[in-house]
């Protein structure tokens, strides 16, 4: 099953949360993951994964202009309809606005037909609501919540698309 970690980074702090939820993903048998930012997106890769995760950093409480761009057309080159969608962010302030920009990704996706996942507070701590926030001068203090985001991501694309077929077809 292929699953998808997308990002836009400027100082390199999303890109590292993107590749600690890939490795999360991994954890579940059967994944193959890949993490690139959305200006090197790999389209058939895309096109052909069963779940993306989506992150930005956050700027005035809300998704970078790139990302945003990207919500606005680019992202349907990976057919995102039926598919398992996430997302995260990074910020530089307590309460600067990252559960808004995830926020705002979410509604995207579902607009474009995608079923959006968090596990919720539903697996208990770490309690997830809508996606991992990281504050940028504490990722270290993120790494545990973003390894399990990227398990439960994973975990539920492969409840909801692996069973009974060995492919899926979006």
């Amino acid at each position: 099953m292929k699953l998808m970690v997308l990002y836009d980074s400027k100082t390199g702090n999303t890109k590292r949360m993107a590749e600690v939820i890939a490795e999360g993903m991994k954890r579940i048998p059967d994944t193959q993951v890949k993490v690139c930012s959305i200006a090197d997106m790999d389209e058939i890769w895309a096109s052909e994964s069963s779940c993306i995760v989506l992150g930005t950093p956050t700027y005035l409480s809300s998704v970078s202009a790139a990302v945003k761009n990207w919500l606005d057309g680019p992202c349907r080159k990976c057919r995102p309809a039926g598919k398992l969608g996430g997302a995260f962010a990074t910020e530089d302030y307590l309460h600067g606005g990252g559960d808004l920009a995830v926020r705002l990704i979410l509604d995207h996706m579902m607009v474009y037909g995608m079923l959006t996942y968090s596990g919720g507070g539903a697996f208990g701590k770490p309690v997830i609501h809508l996606g991992p926030v990281a504050l940028s001068s504490q990722l270290d203090a993120s790494v545990e919540t973003f390894l399990t985001y990227g398990e439960r991501m994973a975990a539920k694309a492969a409840e909801l698309f692996n069973r009974g077929s060995e492919s899926v077809n979006h």
